[in-house]
């Protein structure tokens, strides 16, 4: 995405954080809009249509954490939260409602801008995915009627779980996913369900897909960090 093309939208109560924040973003060509709170920025929702949210979880009135939850059901925009807690509750609750990432302050700008750019590539690539269908080491996924063939022709089943976590996967090829982000991209959970349920899925997914993990094609494992799409995407 060409970055003067970008519209990112400051949600963030403190004027001196906003203001600064939406400075120094919009020096790297991006178009930033600021807003105090959840009402000024539903106004600006309801008339554009941003790449990405930048939103402040501690909010007064209504949240952050409720503003991610309502606009992930409404669409697909990129969605940063920042918070001030760096305890473990806000962000895996944030990545449980669909935010897709979280930053404790204070924050390094430099990095902040580094995950802005991350994230605008993968809603890209999201956008790039309107046909439906990608290609893949020999695979072709259909991701609205969860069809996945092999080079042959044949379908392979999938599970729901496996279902959405491959496409979580070829939503963000190359980017390094922790095991909660993607625990949080399977909808179907039983109580008691915890991350360890990822690495069950990835190994099923790579019999299924017959990639050999000491020679990964297609899934790779980050150690200590989660697991990353490495196969090359048409």
């Amino acid at each position: 995405m060409n970055p003067a093309a970008a519209h990112i939208v400051v949600i963030e109560d403190d004027p001196v954080t906003r203001t600064a924040l939406a400075g120094y973003l919009a020096s790297f060509s991006y178009r930033v809009t600021e807003c105090a709170g959840a009402e000024a920025a539903e106004r600006v929702l309801a008339s554009d249509s941003p790449d990405l949210l930048i939103v402040d979880i501690n909010l007064s009135g209504k949240d952050g954490l409720e503003i991610t939850r309502e606009q992930r059901a409404r669409s697909e925009v990129g969605i940063i939260l920042l918070s001030g807690r760096t305890d473990d509750v806000d962000r895996i609750v944030g990545l449980e409602l669909g935010a897709d990432d979280y930053v404790c302050k204070p924050f390094n700008r430099r990095e902040l801008l580094a995950r802005v750019k991350n994230l605008l590539r993968r809603t890209t690539a999201m956008r790039q995915m309107a046909r439906r269908i990608v290609h893949f080491a020999g695979f072709t996924f259909d991701t609205a009627s969860r069809h996945l063939t092999d080079s042959a022709g044949d379908v392979i089943p999938l599970t729901r779980g496996e279902y959405e976590l491959l496409r979580a996967f070829v939503l963000n090829p190359g980017i390094v996913m922790d095991r909660d982000r993607l625990l949080a991209t399977i909808t179907h959970r039983q109580n008691g369900t915890n991350t360890r349920t990822v690495d069950v899925m990835v190994k099923r997914l790579r019999a299924k897909l017959k990639d050999d993990p000491r020679t990964p094609r297609i899934f790779g494992t980050s150690h200590g960090e989660g697991y990353v799409f490495t196969a090359p995407l048409a």
